[in-house]
């Protein structure tokens, strides 16, 4: 067969699935106000980390929620606990606990550890 120039790509959907999702679980028994978050972004442009890095507040929410434990990990390592987020969150989610729940969850499990 003559091979024109285009090609199938891998799919690129989320399996929720087989995702790990005890980490957003135990985040949100902690902090119940991240089912608030609407993803608005407010938190990611007052962010300092984000000024400097690809850090993502915004990013980091999401990735929790879909149970994507690998990206969430490198993450949370750039957040310096600055607390801006949670000052400017319009939906009153405290966002600086969320991501010590985040970290506190990944050293309870051997596997994650930050």
């Amino acid at each position: 067969m003559n091979r024109f120039g285009f090609s199938l790509s891998k799919g690129r959907q989320i399996n929720y699935d087989t995702n790990d999702r005890s980490a957003a679980e135990y985040v949100i028994a902690g902090e119940p106000s991240l089912l608030a978050c609407i993803e608005c972004g407010g938190c990611a442009s007052t962010c300092t980390s984000g000024n400097f890095t690809s850090f993502s507040l915004r990013q980091l929410n999401i990735l929790l929620k879909r149970g994507e434990n690998d990206s969430l990990r490198d993450e949370l390592r750039k957040c310096m606990l600055c607390g801006k987020c949670t000052l400017v969150c319009p939906r009153g989610v405290n966002t600086r606990n969320v991501i010590l729940l985040a970290m506190e969850a990944f050293n309870k499990s051997q596997d994650y550890a930050v």
